[in-house]
Parts: C-alpha cells; structure tokens; sequence
C-alpha cells in the first residue's frame, strides 16, 4: 500500500485556499444540479397541460430528485463543511448520511466503525473516504468502511470490492497533495481537500489498488 501523504509536503503551499474553496464549491455545484434539474423538469410536467398523463411519473421524480438533494446536502454540510460547533460526530449518524449517498449510487455500503463518536477530521475524512470508495465502483460492488480506535490514534480503512474497481490517475494525484493535471477537476479536489485535512490534522493516507479492490487507509490523532 503506497503512503500518498510524505509526498505531498513538497506541493502544501501549491493551492491557494480560495482556488481551493472555488473548486469544492464548483464540485459542490455539479452534484448539487442534477437532482435540482430534475426537480424543475418534474414541476414542468406538472405545469404542461398535454402532460397531464404524466402527473403520477412528475410526482415520483419530483420525491425522488428532492430526497437525493437533501440527502446530498446533508451529506456535503458534514464532510466538506462547518456544519456544527460540537467536537464531536455520532458514529450512527455518520452512517446515516453515507448511507443516503450510497442510495443513489450502484455500490453498497458495509459500515463498521467502532467508535461510538468521531471528532471532525476524522468524521469528515470517514465520509469522504467512504464516496472515494463507492465512486471506485462503477459497475456495483461493495464499499466497507472500518474504523477502530487504538490509543491515541483512530484508524480508518476503506475497502471498495467489486468489477472493475478503479482509483482515477487524478485521485491519487489529490491524495498525494499534488495540483490538477490531466482528468476531471471534481474527482481531482475533493481528494486534494481530504489530503489536506488529513495533513492539517496530523494524520497520513494510504492507497492501493488491485484486482476488482480499491483500499484507502488513514491514521489521525484522536
């Protein structure tokens, strides 16, 4: 398993914090405005007169793209943002929100996460590892999130099972802090970020990618 957080000492200062605000909030806005469009192609439906054979068909994409809007929102609030003044996150509700991710993607997700609470570096770097992970599956599979407590020190890996696992080039060049090269800038940031709050909180990441398996691994204090 390659260590991708030494590595990135040499590129720390390369972003500057409101280029990378930009790109979170850029990425922010892609995953955001599918579920909104839906929403608004449903309310059209119910506004055409010649659709009204469609009423039923508008109603279940308007309930659905708003569940998966909130779900996303929540999601987003704790693992990219400020979203509460207490130290620490419930275990319970941490699966909740990664869960209400993965409902809408083709993995699954398996939790199991020891501690019964999480303080924010290690909250945040759960969730998006846990979405690095389902998004290293494509075509389906399984994503499971572990986490144990040992001392001082809370240990996560991330185990994304499944046909045709992948980790994208840009990915491992934002876990290893590096700047956006070639690919996709909203695959790109947010695991820049996540290197970024791992380094800031004093903790490392690892990666591996093998047959049908992607591994993330990362140490933190606790």
């Amino acid at each position: 398993m390659t260590d991708l957080t030494p590595a990135a000492a040499l590129n720390d200062a390369a972003l500057r914090p409101a280029e990378l605000a930009a790109h979170l909030a850029a990425r922010l806005c892609h995953d955001l405005i599918s579920p909104a469009s839906a929403i608004v192609s449903g309310l059209d439906l119910l506004d055409d007169p010649s659709a009204q054979d469609m009423r039923q068909e508008a109603m279940e994409l308007i309930g659905s793209s708003a569940r998966k809007l909130s779900q996303l929102l929540a999601f987003c609030r704790v693992a990219f943002g400020a979203s509460s003044s207490a130290a620490v996150f419930d275990s319970r509700e941490l699966e909740t929100l990664a869960q209400g991710v993965f409902a809408h993607v083709r993995a699954d997700l398996e939790w199991k996460v020891e501690p019964a609470g999480l303080n924010k570096p290690a909250a945040r770097a759960v969730l998006n590892l846990a979405q690095l992970g389902g998004a290293a599956l494509p075509t389906g599979g399984t994503t499971l999130v572990r986490v144990a407590q040992e001392g001082e020190v809370v240990a996560i890996a991330v185990e994304a099972t499944g046909p045709r696992a992948r980790l994208r080039p840009e990915v491992l060049a934002g876990l290893r802090g590096e700047m956006m090269g070639e690919g996709l800038h909203g695959h790109w940031v947010q695991a820049y970020y996540l290197h970024q709050l791992l380094t800031d909180a004093g903790g490392r990441v690892f990666a591996d990618v093998g047959d049908d398996k992607v591994t993330f691994a990362a140490t933190l204090p606790a």
